[in-house]
């Protein structure tokens, strides 16, 4: 019989949650999976601050013995993530670049290496970082709402997607569309990113969390060893990529940001964002 004290139905396991200021992290010890949502309003942006915060939630995650699972959504109405922030590649010292693009390495190593099993429950528009979280995950599910749109549109604003954004493209939708899309930089609203299979799944919003869970459970009904192997069997090669070359791509990063003609349309870009407002 429940416990007097148990109101029946709900999970008898302690939900153990640790938010910093970015990031809320809730653990359901029950069911071994974790809910990650984004909470830094305007459009969470990959700030420094946020790319560390998400690390270190992923850290503690990967860590604990109870987690098998994160779905990783935003609390913020509209969005699920607006990518890089623009403000930390603008007028910043090399050692700032090099410290911000390190960490959004960091970010994609441990999560596309996740031994978890990672589900993305895409709430609201995805550009640019905000895709390739997404991307980075083993799973995503979209609300389908047309207003909402995902894609690595870097090309749009004068700047490229580096060689590790576009193997995890490769790798969700082919070689073709990866390659069309990245040169155009195209922005896919949410039916047409499923049929092009970058998202898996297109459900009504108010379905999604619901529907995420399902997905969990159904990845986690299978023995976790051999489903991280596998993982890390199709991964590893992409991840290894990156791990062989992380400094040469932060010189990259740092000579390409430092272009006056990029810094200027990065200014350009952020003029455009702050009369939208």
């Amino acid at each position: 019989p429940p416990s007097p004290l148990q109101p029946p139905g709900l999970p008898l396991a302690p939900c153990r949650s640790f938010s910093n200021n970015k990031i809320q992290v809730e653990l359901d010890e029950s069911s071994g999976v974790a809910m990650m949502k984004f909470k830094s309003p305007p459009v969470n942006s990959l700030s420094l601050e946020f790319l560390t915060e998400f690390s270190i939630s992923l850290e503690k995650l990967e860590n604990n013995r109870a987690c098998r699972g994160v779905i990783i959504t935003s609390a913020v109405p509209k969005i699920f993530s607006s990518g890089l922030d623009i403000t930390e590649m603008c007028g910043k010292s090399m050692e700032h670049y090099t410290e911000f693009w390190r960490a959004v390495q960091e970010i994609w190593l441990r999560l596309y290496g996740s031994n978890m099993v990672t589900v993305a429950a895409v709430n609201g528009s995805s550009p640019a970082g905000g895709c390739l979280v997404a991307l980075s995950c083993d799973y995503r599910i979209m609300a389908e709402n047309p207003k909402f749109s995902i894609g690595l549109n870097e090309a749009q604003l004068g700047i490229v997607a580096p060689f590790w954004f576009k193997d995890t493209f490769v790798n969700v939708v082919g070689h073709r569309i990866a390659e069309r899309s990245l040169q155009l930089g195209s922005l896919h609203p949410a039916p047409e990113a499923y049929k092009l299979g970058l998202v898996d799944e297109l459900v009504p919003e108010e379905k999604l969390m619901e529907k995420a869970a399902a997905v969990m459970a159904q990845w986690l009904a299978l023995p976790d060893h051999a489903r991280q192997l596998t993982k890390t069997m199709m991964r590893k090669a992409v991840l290894d990529r990156l791990v062989a070359h992380r400094e040469e791509d932060i010189k990259n990063f740092i000579n390409f940001v430092s272009k006056e003609s990029i810094q200027k349309s990065l200014r350009k870009y952020m003029e455009m964002l702050k009369k939208r407002k």
